[in-house]
């Protein structure tokens, strides 16, 4: 299964706290208690986003964090790189030229650089602003059995 490490999971939440409310600073323990993320944790994914130029800091008593862009501004690729380095899924989807021993003979590089593009694009096609929306819906299909009686599926 590929998946984002649980850290970048938390980032995204801790983000999407913040983007949820864009007039205010909040504090690290807001945040926090209203993402029920422990206070370590979100200290250190602040850290990282701060460092990244996503969120912006401010101290003294009234001091906190916000976002540094408006969150239709800030895309979930950015948020994955701030945690985890460029989108790749192999380390040769993402380096340059020449950096591998094998690449002369390798036969999949290509194939997974294009994986690769298509996973960034889809990540940069979605904002903070869109993971404020609520996920759409799912139709549910019920099938009265009944009317499938002396029916042949094909």
């Amino acid at each position: 299964m590929l998946r984002v490490s649980r850290l970048t999971d938390y980032a995204a939440v801790v983000m999407t706290c913040i983007a949820a409310h864009p007039a205010d600073v909040l504090s690290t323990a807001q945040i926090a208690d209203e993402t029920h993320l422990e206070l370590p944790t979100v200290s250190k994914l602040l850290k990282s986003l701060g460092h990244a130029g996503l969120v912006e800091s401010f101290r003294g008593v009234n001091g906190g964090y916000r976002l540094a862009r408006p969150a239709g501004a800030i895309t979930l690729a950015e948020i994955v790189e701030a945690m985890e380095g460029p989108i790749g899924m192999t380390e040769c989807g993402v380096v340059a030229e020449g950096n591998c021993g094998r690449e002369a003979q390798c036969g999949v590089r290509g194939s997974w650089q294009r994986i690769s593009s298509v996973l960034d694009n889809a990540l940069r096609a979605v904002t903070l602003a869109d993971m404020l929306r609520p996920a759409p819906r799912r139709h549910e299909v019920t099938v009265d059995i009944s009317t499938l009686k002396g029916r042949t599926m094909a």
